[in-house]
């Protein structure tokens, strides 16, 4: 029978290293070699005051919220158990396996005095660590949406009329204040609501009651919208709204976020049909930003009363008399406008009543109208950049670096359910994910793997560049230095169709 080891408790431990206990590989050390937490300890200084209880030293505090989306840990509570039983998390928190564990109560406390300002700023770090890195193109994004579940129960939700509704959200807000010991002021409308609504979380009050689909059930949610590089699919924008707010109307604020993060001025916007509206399509030419979104008009074209009639493009517009001619030959003069944004045409009712090409025209009893947008021309030339074949190519790119992006987001960092309660601390949790997304890029994807790469690849000759443009995986020539060529391409491919 050989030796047996007993298990001796000792009251001192000499000699123990916690350099050498955690190996070289760990992701951890990755992580501490790559992020600078020194900015936290100056950023909240003016945050504590000089007398009273030591707090605990920031930097600790944000590592440790780090850490519970980085491995997805259950529970603050949680967290706190087993930071005693890793080495590593102590080696990463600079502590010592006698140092005393925080209480969970610290991260609560720190959240709420922080505010979401300052893990917006460790988000920008990491989004400005990627670009030192090369591994931010800048001048392409993708951008999407997705639902995440509230920290509330459907059985929290409570019915009534729009004014009953916005009384009940305020009072709501009110007491959840109180209990939390905030600094809002009482009744405080702090997210834009829809005056309509007719449902809201006693719960989560800030949350929209909204369902995901036709065959999903209502229930209370927030909506994450972000934006992702072309390159390598680094989140350089993000925005946490209810759950009822469009995708739509969050482009320009991603866009305005990229650039203001990464420094590049932004080309070429990637979106599905969501984000292919009118007032996006014009906004991206009056910006000189390439639009290769899906058109949202044309999904809708031929559905509901729209079915089997004469669509818009039957109808010719003549700029000198500001009119459009119908199929049949009659003219539709414009009419006082029903709306800033668009321009009305429209027939009468001694013309559109007789008319053989009734049935194919209208549904109307009256008569036929045309909706013209005042940046009409705008439009018409952002829509043809949506239907080019660059653009084809890059929604289908955008498929696979979104959903790549939420579903990473969802498996490995809790993205798909709300932690805390509250548009602010959601805002805190959105920042903390894509943090932890952006930091494995940047550990994954480092510069010398890049620099390997591109001195392996063989000299892009015209023969190559003729195979490229042609390929569906195009994007293998999407680096900074090729740039150009991809740009006179998608030009010159424009120009063809608009001769067409």
């Amino acid at each position: 029978m050989g030796p047996t080891q007993e298990r001796e408790t000792k009251l001192f431990h000499y000699g123990i290293n916690l350099e050498k206990r955690v190996r070289p590989s760990n992701p951890l050390r990755q992580v501490d070699a790559a992020m600078d937490f020194r900015f936290v300890r100056e950023r909240v200084k003016d945050l504590y005051g000089n007398d009273g209880h030591e707090s605990e030293d920031p930097i600790v505090i944000m590592k440790l919220m780090l850490l519970l989306f980085m491995d997805n840990v259950s529970s603050e509570r949680e967290l706190m158990r087993i930071v005693g039983e890793r080495l590593d998390y102590l080696w990463f928190l600079k502590m010592d396996l006698d140092d005393e564990i925080p209480n969970h109560s610290v991260l609560s406390k720190a959240r709420r005095r922080w505010g979401q300002t300052i893990f917006e700023e460790l988000f920008v770090e990491t989004v400005k660590a990627c670009v030192e890195a090369g591994l931010v193109e800048g001048s392409k994004i993708h951008m999407d949406g997705s639902l995440v579940n509230a920290n509330a129960s459907r059985d929290s939700v409570r019915s009534g009329a729009p004014e009953l509704i916005a009384a009940l959200r305020a009072a709501y807000r009110h007491e959840e204040a109180k209990l939390d010991d905030s600094n809002e002021d009482e009744g405080g409308e702090t997210v834009p609501r829809k005056a309509t609504a007719t449902t809201v979380s006693r719960t989560d009050p800030d949350a929209a009651i909204v369902r995901k689909g036709n065959g999903d059930v209502p229930r209370p949610r927030y909506k994450n919208h972000r934006a992702v590089d072309d390159q390598f699919g680094v989140i350089t924008a993000l925005c946490t709204t209810p759950g009822d707010i469009g995708e739509d109307d969050k482009l320009l604020e991603l866009v305005q976020q990229h650039e203001q993060h990464t420094g590049d001025g932004v080309q070429t916007v990637v979106g599905d049909a969501q984000y292919g509206t009118n007032d996006n399509f014009a906004t991206c030419q009056q910006r000189g930003i390439r639009s290769h979104m899906a058109d949202l008009a044309a999904s809708y074209a031929n559905t509901g009363n729209r079915k089997g009639i004469f669509k818009e493009a039957d109808f010719r517009y003549d700029s000198t008399t500001d009119s459009y001619t119908c199929p049949a030959g009659k003219q539709l003069t414009r009419a006082k406008n029903p709306d800033r944004q668009y321009l009305l045409y429209r027939g009468n009712r001694k013309m559109c009543g007789g008319c053989p090409l009734r049935s194919q025209c209208t549904r109307s009893k009256h008569w036929r109208t045309i909706k013209r947008h005042i940046h009409y021309e705008q439009i018409q030339r952002a829509r043809s950049e949506s239907r080019s074949g660059w653009a084809r190519r890059d929604r289908k790119r955008r498929m696979h670096l979104m959903e790549g992006s939420f579903g990473d987001a969802a498996t490995n960092h809790g993205f798909k359910r709300a932690r805390w309660r509250g548009l602010d601390r959601q805002c805190i949790q959105d920042w903390l994910i894509a943090t932890c997304q952006n930091i494995r890029i940047l550990i994954r994807c480092s510069r010398p793997r890049i620099a390997n790469a591109m001195a392996m690849a063989l000299p892009v000759t015209a023969d190559r560049m003729d195979r490229y443009a042609t390929d569906s995986d195009a994007r293998a020539l999407n680096r900074r230095e090729f740039r150009p060529c991809l740009l006179i391409s998608q030009d010159r491919e424009f120009e063809l169709l608009c001769a067409l």
